[in-house]
């Protein structure tokens, strides 16, 4: 059985990596109907449409430098709207980073506190996608390169940018299966590579 995660890994059948993936058959199943669910068949397209879910995951995925899994994505978007992609592209310059960044409570963590940037959608990019994508972006920024700063505000801005508060989970949901799938794909690249 091969799924997104094994053709972006380039897993063969009846490989050694096919056959180690293969003892796992709940996790690589549940993985693709994560997938299915969030992105290529979703039940409900109100709490995000689908240009909106193939933008936040074609974000993250560039955001986090997974060249793969974003040109997947960047592919997906063009076919659903390619000036929605084209605006990601043309705001992204100002939105790479490194990371992670961002402060612990007080306490003896704090010591691993590190300022960094702090991304807003540039207004040109919400003009072109629209308030609640922008919206969406920056929190995706915020979960991916300064996740200790996540805030109940953060959630608010979502829903002042006229997400509801199922779309924000959605939100949530697309940022976490992406970093999910990512880390996936890297670690099986190594194994690929290893065995």
């Amino acid at each position: 059985m091969s799924d997104l995660i094994d053709d972006l890994v380039g897993i063969a059948p009846g490989s050694a990596l096919d056959a180690l993936r293969a003892k796992r058959p709940v996790a690589r199943s549940d993985a693709q109907a994560t997938y299915d669910g969030l992105i290529t068949a979703p039940a409900d397209l109100v709490r995000a449409s689908a240009a909106e879910r193939v933008a936040i995951g074609y974000w993250v995925a560039v955001l986090s430098r997974a060249g793969g899994l974003a040109d997947h994505y960047r592919a997906l978007l063009d076919t659903l709207d390619p000036s929605v992609r084209a605006a990601l592209d043309g705001a992204l310059p100002g939105a790479l980073t490194s990371g992670p960044y961002g402060s612990y409570p007080e306490g003896p963590l704090s010591i691993e506190d590190e300022n960094g940037l702090h991304w807003a959608a540039p207004a040109d990019l919400g003009d072109a996608v629209g308030e609640r994508i922008a919206a969406a972006l920056a929190h995706a920024h915020l979960l991916t390169y300064r996740p200790r700063d996540a805030s109940p505000d953060a959630l608010q801005d979502l829903l002042d940018a006229g997400w509801s508060t199922d779309g924000v989970v959605t939100v949530s949901q697309l940022i976490a299966f992406t970093h999910f799938q990512l880390r996936v794909i890297a670690g099986l690249t190594v194994l690929k590579e290893a065995i």
